[in-house]
């Protein structure tokens, strides 16, 4: 694999300043050059660091960087603000998050159960579904065809392509939220051991993986082509759950007075 669990923080920031041009970091530049993004001197002017510390970054031979520079690589490659929390924790400057609980809340439960017209459920750190209410199964089924967990499935079964619309946007996104995951320490066993199975599988995710983009789960809209119900336009919203970090409950609802909307409600 690529990224290695030894040198990730040079990895990830190896992407990134790969991504940046010297006309987006306002550089004057003159005469050809052998890579389109930054070079490490130039990350390193823009930073306020010399050019030897920030090599020793990347290569892996300095591992603890303060938090005032991080911050200022993190200005310097403009990141957002994912991929500056993504950073900081590959720095070890976040405190470790207890290991995530599979156990959901009472109250969180409860919470599912009032969006009487929406499909609510909770994912782990691998984004394998937790638990999900009556409309989620119905939704997420055919997903689960070949594989339980949605994530994989969008490499695995191809009929994902035909269940999405936007299939390529959604894969993008779950790669994305999968690395901000495998960011936080300690790390939970089940996304390394999906990591390595997709990179392993599919060529797709290992290019997806190695682009070390990094988002929360940022798609919000979804057409779904759903064997029984037709297509479905829906909107999502993900959000994280404090009680037990690293799950994270999704909703996803329609237009009032659509048939979309009509269809949720059925199966609630």
């Amino acid at each position: 694999m690529t990224t290695t669990a030894s040198n990730q923080l040079g990895d990830f920031l190896r992407a990134q300043r790969a991504r940046l041009t010297p006309q987006d970091a306002g550089l004057v530049t003159t005469g050809s050059r052998r890579v389109a993004g930054l070079r490490r001197e130039e990350v390193a002017v823009l930073s306020g660091v010399s050019a030897d510390y920030y090599t020793r970054l990347e290569q892996g031979r300095e591992r603890t960087p303060s938090a005032q520079v991080v911050d200022s690589i993190c200005r310097a490659l403009q990141l957002e603000a994912d991929a500056r929390g993504h950073l900081f924790r590959l720095a070890r400057l976040s405190p470790y998050a207890d290991q995530t609980a599979e156990a959901i809340a009472p109250e969180l439960l409860q919470t599912m159960e009032s969006f009487a017209h929406a499909a609510a459920y909770v994912t782990n750190p691998a984004l394998r579904v937790l638990v999900a209410n009556p409309a989620a199964e119905r939704l997420i089924s055919p997903l689960q065809r070949q594989d339980q967990n949605v994530l994989a499935a969008l490499f695995v079964d191809p009929y994902a392509k035909e269940f999405y619309g936007n299939w390529d946007e959604i894969v993008r996104a779950s790669v994305s939220a999968l690395r901000l995951a495998a960011g936080f320490s300690p790390l939970h066993p089940e996304v390394s051991d999906l990591v390595a199975r997709l990179y392993r599988d599919s060529e797709l995710f290992r290019s997806l993986w190695d682009d070390q983009s990094v988002a929360g789960l940022s798609v919000t809209q979804k057409t779904i082509h759903h064997p029984e119900a037709g297509k479905l336009e829906l909107s999502y919203q993900t959000f994280d759950v404090r009680s037990a970090p690293g799950q994270q409950l999704t909703v996803a609802t329609a237009a009032s007075g659509s048939r979309s909307a009509e269809v949720l409600a059925s199966w609630v």
